[in-house]
């Protein structure tokens, strides 16, 4: 079995993160090797701006108080927590081409790359998963 999680980010709402940073951050606390690929609205995730403004869905506003009485951490923290474990951060270089966006725009600590650079990473993982 692969020591190894993909997962690829491209959505990017308050839920997506929180999927996508619980898993990658329950992975890597258990010595799993963990690479997050970043696309599209995935990017907000890790965005220094965008990712302070995820805003809850329309009609799920009820979890903003289960959320702060189960103590669970807003997502610039959960961000800080998965590096400080090791996830790899890939942000895809052809969106943020798109979009005119730079390493600047994103948390410190990111790589760039393309489809390949994650496909490489991801061939031998186990599991591969999309949020």
């Amino acid at each position: 079995m692969s020591n190894k999680v993909a997962i690829i980010a491209s959505n990017g709402g308050l839920f997506d993160a929180y999927k996508v940073f619980n898993i990658a951050t329950a992975a890597a606390a258990s010595e799993k090797e963990v690479a997050i690929f970043f696309t599209f609205e995935g990017l907000n995730l890790i965005h220094k701006q965008g990712m302070q403004a995820l805003e809850m869905p329309v009609g799920k506003e009820h979890f903003a108080e289960g959320f702060a009485k189960a103590q669970v951490p807003p997502i610039p923290q959960l961000v800080e927590m998965a590096q400080e474990l090791g996830v790899k951060f890939i942000a895809c270089q052809m969106t943020m081409d798109v979009m005119g966006l730079t390493t600047a725009d994103f948390v410190e600590g990111i790589e760039v790359g393309g489809a390949v650079t994650f496909l490489e990473y991801a061939k031998d993982a186990s599991p591969t998963l999309t949020f």
